[in-house]
């Protein structure tokens, strides 16, 4: 595996996962998974962050199955079951010696799956986790509007779909209303993120039912599944998931620490790194002490 410039394929599930590597080749693993039509450049900043301020840490960031450079999987719907039993295979590949996990917004969902079926990482680390129901509430309005876009697209030929989807009117919209920050050099550099690699999907279908997996559960139905060390990190202006959730995913959780990181929504990995990162630092290290 390379040193976060040159992706490495990891077998999982029939295909080839693709995965950057940051930091100490031989460290304690950590595992990064990033959230819905994303790739590893969204957890970039996290992952560098990290092995700056801890230098022993080996962090290992794929690019989930359909995104970036990982293709579908091959005869299989892209559902949560799926994306958690991906992981739990590409764990086993990458860190059969044992490994902490961090999963961010729809990676937070992968990694609750993942625990359901079985994966037992030492720490999990749950960062803008998705711990209120999309389709009720103040969100339900919009997330079916959502559901009929990606729907609009499957039905599109090819082209057309990907015409629509990578539309960068819609991603720059997207983007303005998840962004918190006011610092204009930041918003700027997080709208180029998202133009960048927001539309790098391997193809509608696929897109359409990974978006289904991400607005069709929480984490919080799979909190009894949490049985290791966990941390929360939440925005308390996250339009996703409103605090008072992720105030109740931490009941739900038993042990489970949450840091509420002011000023913030959303895009915790873009908007806090410093902030994110001495907390996740500092909780790994707690393993090491204890």
């Amino acid at each position: 595996m390379n040193t976060g410039t040159a992706p490495s394929s990891v077998p999982t599930l029939g295909t080839d996962t693709r995965a950057w590597l940051y930091g100490a080749p031989e460290g304690p693993t950590l595992i990064l998974v990033h959230g819905f039509r994303g790739d590893h450049h969204g957890l970039e900043g996290i992952a560098q962050a990290l092995v700056a301020a801890a230098p022993e840490l080996r962090v290992v960031v794929p690019d989930l199955p359909g995104f970036g450079e990982s293709p579908a999987i091959p005869g299989r719907t892209h559902d949560i079951a799926l994306y958690g039993e991906w992981l739990r295979a590409f764990a086993g590949e990458v860190a059969p010696g044992g490994f902490a996990v961090l999963g961010h917004s729809f990676g937070s969902l992968v990694v609750a799956s993942a625990l359901a079926g079985g994966l037992a990482p030492r720490r999990t680390v749950l960062i803008n986790p998705i711990s209120a129901p999309a389709l009720e509430g103040p969100q339900a309005v919009m997330t079916q509007l959502a559901i009929a876009y990606y729907r609009a697209a499957d039905l599109l030929p090819e082209r057309a779909a990907r015409g629509l989807l990578g539309n960068r009117l819609i991603v720059r919209v997207m983007s303005e209303v998840m962004a918190k920050t006011r610092d204009p050099e930041l918003r700027a550099w997080i709208h180029g993120q998202h133009a960048s690699y927001f539309s790098t999907f391997s193809d509608p279908t696929t897109l359409l039912e990974a978006f289904r997996a991400s607005v069709s559960h929480t984490v919080t139905e799979y909190a009894d599944a949490f049985t290791m060390p966990t941390l929360l990190i939440a925005g308390d202006r996250d339009d996703i998931t409103p605090l008072a959730k992720q105030l109740e995913l931490q009941r739900r959780i038993s042990g489970a620490e949450l840091r509420i990181l002011p000023g913030t929504g959303h895009l915790v990995h873009y908007e806090a790194v410093a902030e994110a990162v001495g907390e996740i630092a500092g909780f790994l290290r707690r393993e090491v002490t204890a």
